[in-house]
């Protein structure tokens, strides 16, 4: 039995959906514990290319169940339309699981994110009202996926909440909601959805108990964690691995491997402090035109992300708050044209080193401490074995790992699960 938790060690799309499909190979479950569909995990396969947004990675692998879990915000619409794809390519989509507390993410969550990104502070969100119906749940005025099995109890439900939230599109200027259309689309979710919905507490802990190798997927990187990452530039969910045990409602012991996952270099999407950004045509040699699946381009919003040197003190901290007990470093052959590569080490901030991560005002303030690297000048996307990557990709390997103290396991040099080196 193995309990390992996968989570990204920077701003989000490290690569964690090659990682995920690649580990789930081996698993009796993959389970997504947090988040929405406001970001994607890229997978290619012997199935084809597709962008995950709410479906864990193994549902790929015969046998193994996928559970969208407790933790997530879930757009019923959306989730069916992705399970659809998936099953137009002939994938089995009979393992798919959801978990009844899991919040069911409304339209209205999805008009108040864009008239809030219009009216208030914009921090850059993807619009598809995640951070709404995360409030919601706060709030206590969400609706779970268990009320899809009882729709006169939901019914109930809606009717007590839709004057406040009506009161609040109505002050933004936004469109207005009738019970009817509301509980409308819960009866036509239900009916789709119902066979899929399990109690999830139960579900994992026998799993658990039964020896089953599991894997945890998170969604995003450390620092988008609402209280540990850049607030207010942050998702509204906790993408750590802790909060796989949290929202799973199994003991945190049980965990045996946390796997970040990281770029060779540094990208995010949305606003918010970035010390190592780069700009224009330093960054041409791993952007990419936008038309291979790996080109640094949002999976949800096609937005061209934001691109800078690797930023190891931002993946020193999330080593610190998620206990990493290895790294996967994707994305290495995307250096293969570089002659030097620079890799930021440490920051000063007023002048002066300094052991920690500063709050996000003070982010925008430190001054990156370089050091540069040969580059290698090679293609390495063929490379199957570690043993035969050129000695200056095994130098900046080895960088990372003194300056993070975490051994590095896999190394991606290229978009497909066989892009793969095990170290």
């Amino acid at each position: 039995m193995s309990v390992t938790v996968l989570v990204g060690a920077q701003f989000g799309d490290e690569g964690k959906g090659k990682i995920v499909d690649y580990l789930s190979q081996n698993m009796d479950m993959v389970v997504r514990f947090q988040g929405g569909d406001n970001a994607g995990h890229t997978v290619v396969n012997k199935d084809g290319e597709f962008k995950l947004h709410l479906v864990p990675c193994g549902i790929f692998n015969k046998g193994c169940k996928a559970l969208a879990n407790t933790g997530m915000v879930i757009n019923p619409d959306e989730l069916l339309k992705e399970l659809k794809q998936i099953s137009d390519k002939k994938v089995d989509i009979s393992n798919m699981f959801i978990s009844s507390r899991a919040i069911i993410l409304m339209p209205y969550h999805v008009e108040l994110d864009g008239l809030g990104e219009k009216t208030g502070i914009s921090i850059g969100t993807t619009k598809r009202g995640i951070g709404y119906a995360y409030a919601d749940k706060m709030r206590r005025t969400a609706l779970r996926f268990e009320d899809l099995l009882d729709l006169t109890y939901c019914k109930q439900r809606i009717q007590k909440i839709m004057p406040r939230i009506n009161a609040e599109l109505k002050a933004l200027g936004g469109r207005t909601f009738t019970e009817e259309e509301v509980y409308e689309k819960c009866v036509y979710w239900a009916q789709r959805l119902e066979k899929m919905i399990v109690e999830p507490v139960s579900f994992v802990n026998e799993a658990i108990e039964k020896g089953e190798n599991i894997l945890f997927e998170g969604q995003l990187g450390a620092m988008k964690d609402i209280d540990l990452g850049i607030y207010p530039y942050v998702t509204s969910s906790n993408p750590v691995a802790a909060y796989a045990a949290v929202s799973g409602g199994f003991p945190i012991s049980k965990i045996d491997e946390i796997v970040g996952v990281m770029k060779a270099f540094t990208s995010a999407v949305g606003d918010g402090p970035f010390p190592t950004e780069l700009f224009g045509a330093e960054t041409d040699g791993f952007r990419g035109t936008g038309e291979k699946v790996d080109d640094e381009f949002g999976a949800r919003t096609g937005r061209a992300r934001r691109l800078g040197w690797l930023d190891l003190p931002i993946v020193k901290y999330a080593a610190t708050i998620n206990g990493f007990t290895s790294l996967a470093v994707c994305k290495i052959d995307k250096f293969d044209s570089y002659d030097e590569i620079k890799v930021c080490y440490a920051y000063k901030l007023n002048g002066k080193i300094i052991n920690y991560m500063p709050t996000s005002r003070n982010l925008e303030k430190v001054e990156p401490v370089y050091a540069t690297l040969k580059g290698w000048k090679k293609d390495t996307t063929k490379i199957k074995e570690y043993s035969n990557l050129p000695d200056e990709v095994k130098e900046y390997i080895g960088f990372i790992e003194k300056h993070v103290g975490v051994p590095v396991k896999y190394i991606g040099v290229g978009p497909a699960r066989d892009n793969l080196i095990i170290k």
